[in-house]
């Protein structure tokens, strides 16, 4: 792998690539080029080797990728090889929402405790896993006991910065924030932050200006018809 820090933009790409190359696998397909991978899922075929290339060689010329070994060394670059253990820390709306999403299921993360300071809470179980409601002054023991290598803040603003440095000195280094504030991290621990507010206020933006969006996807249709016209006229 190339020496250059990687950034969470490639990171973040390298996740839609596998998702991507798992429903190629679902399909039967056996092999796949960056050009038909970026054709078929409306990606950049440029980016798709560039990204890639930072992790070495995966294509054969002439033949492209093979998709299973590609899928495979894609799923231990993002480290998803191994079994994640998650902890939740807020067992309100959005945190039992969490804990009871499907996804995990099919996934290596697997929400084993939920973490509260509701004394009417604590002690409870959340979905048919029964995910138990723990004081979250027992976060640390727990974090321990149960090996949680990351956890999730769900809790109001006010309480998130207390909340994470609960969870750093726990011995946590990756933390999911769906808190709506600027969270400050120790070196060494990782937190990702998903903003409900920035993302929907950026979904406006393209609802006022419909003429706007539609220019934009017209040009795109277009690029990508000369790019299905020049690949069928150099077949013939």
């Amino acid at each position: 792998m190339k020496r250059e820090k990687i950034s969470e933009l490639t990171t973040n790409r390298l996740s839609v690539y596998l998702r991507c190359l798992n429903e190629l696998a679902s399909a039967g397909i056996k092999t796949v080029s960056s050009q038909e991978l970026a054709e078929q899922f409306n990606l950049n075929s440029a980016q798709i080797r560039k990204d890639l290339g930072y992790f070495g060689e995966f294509g054969v010329r002439g033949i492209g990728y093979f998709v299973d070994d590609l899928r495979e060394h894609l799923t231990k670059i993002l480290g998803l090889d191994r079994p994640h253990r998650v902890g939740i820390v807020g067992a309100g709306r959005l945190g039992t929402a969490l804990a009871n999403y499907h996804g995990f299921s099919k996934s290596t993360f697997t929400v084993v405790a939920l973490f509260d300071n509701d004394k009417e809470k604590i002690g409870g179980h959340i979905g048919p896993s029964r995910i138990p409601i723990l004081d979250v002054k027992k976060i640390e023991k727990v974090v321990r006991d149960q090996t949680i290598d990351v956890a999730v803040i769900a809790v109001p603003a006010r309480a998130a910065q207390r909340v994470l440095n609960q969870i750093m000195a726990a011995g946590v280094k990756a933390v999911l924030n769906f808190a709506p504030a600027l969270l400050k991290a120790r070196l060494g621990v990782k937190v990702k932050t998903v903003d409900l507010t920035t993302s929907l206020e950026s979904l406006s933006y393209f609802l006022a200006r419909p003429q706007e969006t539609q220019v934009v996807s017209a040009r795109r249709s277009g690029s990508a018809r000369k790019r299905v016209e020049t690949r069928t006229s150099r077949q013939l």
